[in-house]
């Protein structure tokens, strides 16, 4: 069999490579602010200079944080399904790729065939048998850039899917977070009702001594005694939220929840904030807004498959073997067989099958420019909102910790009122819930605090970049 000189097969490439229609990606612009809003004023509660950018939590520096956090990328089921989706997008792109090569093909072959003339002529049968070798090469000719269209758009279709999967990575992340900070937040009101509870108790044995000395009613007792009991029960019920946060948190790291147990702990009390840099740098940072941006590049690369329509298909073909008979000699060169072709095909009229998708696949970009936008917007709205957030709420836990010392000083004063005999018992609890609400409220900020805190993370895209996107995109599998 013959095959195609190497500088014709380079030729043809240089030539097919010269043209290619439909219309290059350029980025279209995105609603950027200069700055943003929330930052007027603001400034960070700590330095965050040594936070490490990829493990993002470790600004938390809570060990069982992190332990956690590195099992998502191990073992969470959502992320294993975004990594496929990634590697059937590295597998398209060679599929894509393979149509810039010609297709060989090798055939071998057996024929047995008999003849027979008539007895009285005097003639008589003749069989024989013919062997065949013959290989075959075909080319469709990306003249107009069809194919390497189709593979730009695969390979942005690869980067979408690195972007899913590192957005997928950093959701699971942020909620894994929010649901550990949840959870310590229920270990840290079971910790404020076990003191309350302690409270209580000693408050309780005062009335009872006031009661057995005669200077109060057995009304204070029972009083103090309801007290105490509901406290009691409210402790009881903290576990019900804590063990669904823990339920959860095992899910996200890829276990059932028998498999997984989270000894308690308190809540953080330093709330870190990342520094959240200039409005632009958002649009690298965050992979959801990467992923948009390159599945703009995959639609604009599909208007050229297009548009290509319009134009002739150009094809080559080449068959060269040997046919002969014996099998002994089959590879004499006297029996060697031979063919070339060229064939160019073009549709004159498909009742505007070809405008309509040009058409369809422009409308398509210009919805990917949209939802591109949007996304930017969204981006914006979360990183304010998460600013916002974490602004309110410092001045709020700051108003919380003077009402908790307040409430305090009114507890010890009351009781000690109560003890001389000059106020109601009913002066004491009222001093006593306003405590424990005070310092439920102060607990609740703290936790939203945090929780802001890994919003606001989130929404700048943790310690992601779009550098980390692949440029190169290997060959899925090897050539056939």
């Amino acid at each position: 069999m013959k095959s195609l000189p190497v500088s014709a097969a380079l030729f043809s490439a240089m030539f097919v490579a010269g043209c290619m229609v439909g219309p290059d990606y350029q980025r279209p612009t995105a609603p950027v602010p200069p700055a943003f809003k929330e930052l007027s004023g603001w400034k960070l509660s700590q330095p965050s200079d040594d936070a490490d950018k990829g493990a993002w939590w470790a600004i938390y520096h809570d060990p069982e944080l992190d332990r956690l956090e590195r099992m998502v990328e191990i073992s969470n089921q959502t992320v294993k399904e975004y990594e496929a989706q990634y590697r059937n997008a590295v597998a398209l792109v060679a599929e894509a790729r393979a149509n810039l090569f010609p297709t060989v093909g090798l055939t071998g072959g057996v024929t047995r065939s008999a003849g027979h003339s008539s007895a009285a002529l005097g003639g008589g049968g003749k069989s024989g048998t013919e062997y065949s070798v013959t290989g075959t090469v075909s080319w469709d000719l990306d003249v107009w850039g069809r194919v390497r269209r189709q593979v730009e758009s695969s390979v942005a279709g690869v980067q979408v899917s690195a972007a899913d999967l590192a957005n997928a990575k950093l959701s699971a992340q942020a909620t894994l977070a929010t649901d550990y900070f949840d959870l310590r937040a229920e270990d840290a009101l079971t910790q404020l009702l076990h003191e309350t509870t302690d409270a209580y108790r000693h408050a309780l044995q005062i009335t009872e001594n006031q009661y057995h000395a005669g200077t109060t009613s057995n009304a204070d007792v029972v009083t103090a005694r309801a007290q105490l009991q509901s406290t009691e029960a409210q402790l009881v019920g903290v576990g019900v939220q804590r063990q669904q946060y823990e339920h959860a948190i095992a899910m996200l790291t890829g276990h059932a929840p028998a498999e997984l147990t989270i000894a308690p702990a308190p809540l953080a009390i330093a709330v870190p904030v990342v520094p959240p840099g200039l409005p632009s740098e958002l649009l690298e940072r965050r992979p959801d807004i990467a992923a948009a941006e390159r599945q703009m590049q995959a639609e604009n690369a599909l208007i050229g498959v297009q548009v290509a329509a319009f134009y002739p298909s150009i094809s080559l073909s080449a068959l060269g073997g040997l046919a002969g008979n014996p099998l002994a000699q089959l590879f004499n060169i006297s029996n060697n067989v031979w063919s070339l072709g060229a064939s160019a095909s073009e549709t004159v009229f498909s009742g505007g099958a070809r405008s309509a998708a040009v058409a369809a696949a422009r409308a398509t970009y210009d919805q990917s420019v949209a939802s591109y936008r949007q996304t930017v917007l969204t981006g914006f709205q979360q990183v304010e909102d998460a600013l916002s957030s974490l602004r309110i709420l410092e001045q709020q836990a700051a108003a919380e910790a003077i009402a908790v010392d307040s409430a305090r000083r009114a507890v010890d004063i009351t009781l000690n009122e109560y003890r001389a005999g000059t106020v109601a018992y009913t002066s004491v609890i009222t001093e006593q819930t306003l405590l424990l609400a005070d310092r439920q409220a102060a607990l609740s900020v703290q936790q939203s605090r945090l929780v802001a805190s890994v919003a606001l993370i989130e929404a700048l895209g943790g310690g992601w970049s779009s550098a980390a996107l692949p440029d190169q995109v290997p060959m899925a599998v090897p050539l056939d």
